[in-house]
């Protein structure tokens, strides 16, 4: 049966008329049309919203008019620019362009201008932020730019640059349907909080901080305040400083208005999750008469897929939505650019008083509690500013044409960090230098060791500088001198590394260990003000500082360039190939495979998702595009290392080594254009189908879609291969065989390939 669609005029919390509708063109969370949205009609007379709502379901009614090329014809039809903007916004192809947006306003110097780009990375709370602050001269106190926090805080692409002049700024946000997409899943997340019976306050958590803690309703809508005990047990500590005043923050009065918002959300989530669930409950058992683990994963499929059905629930999402764009409102709007749609993608502004610049820059990026409830941070997907900043230190102001690229933390255990964020390995390429910042208190963990693994075998370990913080808090009885704390710290990052000679082969990993032999630097105590800061520290943080400036020396090229034949290559990629869908078909629970767990159905369906929407190639930390890019990698890596010859002989290893290395770096920057093709782009429509299952049985349905997903997008290989397979191992082929052309070596393909 054909759907129907029509509008209504309704009333928002801004002022006058809105018309809501579910538009034929535009897709909900789960992909499928009839995306409910509300748009402003500019009117508060009755007869004249009449007229824009009788005209909507003129366009509602015809098809003809659903295309984005009847655009113009709409406009001269007569219909108000109102109802065109409510119909014909929201349907445009593409994404915006969010780097270019900052791009324009801001470009980003390189090595052709003089400056180092630095890409700061290290597990969430081993301190790069705070190491980023002392290299700009941000004060802990008074500035707090950027952020930090032992959680979750840099969210958002941050790029500093360090320049004479007034200070400038480009802020971009993500997309409407981004934001509505994460507030969805928070009213899901909710709902089933409240099905499984949890006090409001765990709702509200729920509603107010996405379970990947990347976008946090409370920061922009505030929090739901439960009242302390007074008997509770005293956890405070003497080396906590007493808060910083904070300009601007929110008041008492606004503080009141937002829980109240918030406890009318919690009951209207309340409203809707009983209504869907009664529903439910007529053709099927309730929730709690379910028994076995697929009954119950069932039921809440249909719970799911009932909830975003239900006119209530995407109401509530409006309203949020709403809500949170109101907060837009709060910023001086010559500073603010918006889509055509009326939604924020731009804001800008120059300035050239500091603290003028901090304070409004602040709005985008901190995390401070004072301010919850006007904060804009979780919506910003990336923050680019410029200007004189430079370290508080007279001894440390010796670099001042440096790029500061910093970005969400790796992750912290062994299963999250398999490989690398695309978000950050894309970034290689671009910088100079891949600056790992780790906690000096302990062995080195999965995710840094993960990030040296990957830079190397992509042909970044010359880029490779690793900063070791909280080197005060390396204490013993056995660790007497400061030589012997530098030595225990080195030897667990040498074993680490050793531990990598298996993956990368003996010449990639000797390099990395050449490198960091010559390139760790022991920091500690960066919490404090610089002043507070012992002066060995502030020498070893000077150092490391030249270091990053001397990045900016232009690159001596190398004579020595390899020579190829396709021998082995096949076999390497077979087991580059094997060693990435095995893997997978445990997490799926397909298989069972020694030390991976499989990961629970909503985690998979939210993965689907994304992909389903082209959202993103990962959720949280389940990344297959970085683990088919990271496993391709490796094996070819390795291959790399025993060319069939030279058309130079490399003078020693170092020179073999940098002949060698832009060969891998090419073939990874290759790699991403691949896996997002094949992967996500030409599979879209299969990971609707994935997605879109739901009742019983459909955990099981959507795994084994999301493994011929994987093995069509990267088929196993074998001497009696099927001829999609035989396709993808020439495509390899051919981009290991342009990177090493473009380095001036030679690759000779059998007539017969």
């Amino acid at each position: 049966m054909t759907a129907t669609y029509s509008a209504n005029k309704t009333r928002s919390s801004r002022p006058g008329w809105s018309i809501t509708f579910r538009h034929p063109l535009r897709r909900d969370l789960r992909g499928k049309p009839g995306l409910k949205v509300r748009r402003g009609l500019n009117t508060t007379d009755d007869s004249r919203a009449d007229e824009m709502v009788a005209q909507l379901n003129l366009i509602l009614e015809d098809r003809s008019w659903w295309s984005l090329d009847r655009r113009a014809d709409a406009e001269r039809h007569g219909f108000s620019p109102e109802v065109i903007g409510a119909f014909f916004d929201g349907i445009e192809i593409g994404k915006v362009d969010t780097v270019d947006l900052r791009e324009r306003e801001i470009p980003l110097p390189s090595r052709d201008d003089g400056y180092a780009r630095v890409l700061l990375a290290g597990t969430t709370g081993a301190g790069k932020t705070t190491l980023l602050r002392h290299a700009i001269g941000s004060n802990h106190n008074k500035d707090r730019f950027p952020s930090t926090s032992t959680a979750k805080t840099t969210i958002a692409e941050t790029e500093i640059i360090t320049s004479n002049g007034p200070y400038k700024s480009a802020v971009t946000f993500m997309s409407e349907f981004e934001v509505r997409a994460h507030i969805d899943e928070c009213l899901e997340a909710a709902s089933l909080a409240f099905l499984d019976d949890q006090s409001n306050e765990k709702i509200a958590e729920a509603l107010l901080t996405h379970r990947e803690q990347r976008f946090r309703l409370s920061y922009v809508l505030g929090e739901l305040f439960a009242e302390e005990s007074s008997d509770q047990d005293d956890f405070s500590f003497d080396e906590i400083k007493a808060e910083p005043e904070v300009e601007e923050a929110v008041s008492d009065d606004d503080r009141r208005t937002n829980v109240h918002t918030i406890q009318e959300y919690l009951t209207r989530i309340k409203t809707v999750a009983t209504a869907v669930k009664d529903k439910i409950s007529i053709d099927f058992e309730p929730y709690d008469a379910q028994h076995s683990a697929d009954d119950k994963a069932a039921w809440l499929e249909l719970f799911s897929d009932g909830l975003f059905d239900d006119d209530g629930f995407a109401q509530l999402a409006i309203d949020i939505k709403d809500d949170v764009e109101k907060r837009f409102d709060l910023l001086p709007q010559d500073e603010l650019r918006r889509a055509q749609s009326g939604w924020p993608t731009l804001w800008t502004c120059q300035t050239p008083d500091r603290k003028e610049f901090l304070g409004k820059v602040r709005r985008f990026s901190s995390n401070h509690s004072a301010h919850f409830g006007k904060l804009l941070t979780p919506l910003v997907d990336g923050i680019r500013v410029r200007g004189p900043f430079k370290p508080l230190h007279s001894d440390l102001q010796t670099a001042d044409r440096l790029v500061w690229l910093d970005g969400q933390g790796l992750g912290h255990t062994a299963e999250s960090v398999s490989s690398v964020s695309t978000k950050v390995t894309k970034r290689f390429g671009e910088v100079d230098i891949i600056l790992l910042i780790d906690s000096a208190q302990q062995p080195m963990q999965a995710a840094p060791l993960a990030l040296l693994r990957t830079a190397a075998s992509a042909g970044y370990a010359d880029k490779i500088a690793i900063a070791f913080s909280h080197f005060d808090q390396v204490k013993g009885d056995n660790l007497r001198t400061l030589q012997q704390k530098r030595n225990h710290v080195l030897a667990s990052i040498t074993n680490a590394v050793a531990s990598l000679r298996q993956l990368l082969g003996t010449p990639v990993t000797t390099a990395l260990e050449r490198r960091i032999e010559h390139q760790v630097f022991m920091l500690g105590g960066l919490d404090r003000e610089i002043g507070n800061i012992p002066s060995g520290v502030v020498s070893e943080f000077g150092k490391l500082l030249s270091l990053l400036q001397e990045a900016a020396s232009p690159v001596v090229p190398v004579k020595a360039a390899p020579v190829y034949n396709v021998g082995g290559l096949e076999l390497a990629l077979r087991d580059a190939v094997e060693s990435f869908l095995r893997p997978w078909e445990a997490r799926l629970g397909l298989a069972f495979r020694d030390g991976i767990r499989t990961e629970h159905w909503t985690r998979i369906k939210a993965l689907s998702r994304r992909f389903a929407n082209n959202w993103g190639d990962e959720y949280d930390n389940l990344r297959p595009a970085s683990d088919l890019i990271g496993r391709l990698q490796e094996e070819i890596s390795r291959w790399l290392d025993t060319p069939a010859g030279w058309t130079s002989p490399p003078a020693d290893d170092a020179e073999r080594i940098s002949a060698l290395n832009p060969v891998r770096g090419s073939v990874f920057s290759a790699l991403h254009d691949l896996a997002q093709l094949r992967l996500a782009d030409s599979r879209r429509s299969d990971w609707q189908f994935a997605y879109n299952y739901s009742g019983y049985g459909s955990g099981g349905k959507r795994a084994g879609d999301i493994r011929k997903i994987y093995e069509t997008s990267a088929p196993p290989i074998s001497s009696s291969m099927r001829p999609q397979a035989r396709e993808f191992l020439t495509e390899v082929i051919n981009i290991v065989r342009n990177a090493v052309e473009k380095a001036g070596g030679t690759f000779d393909l059998p007539t017969t390939a």
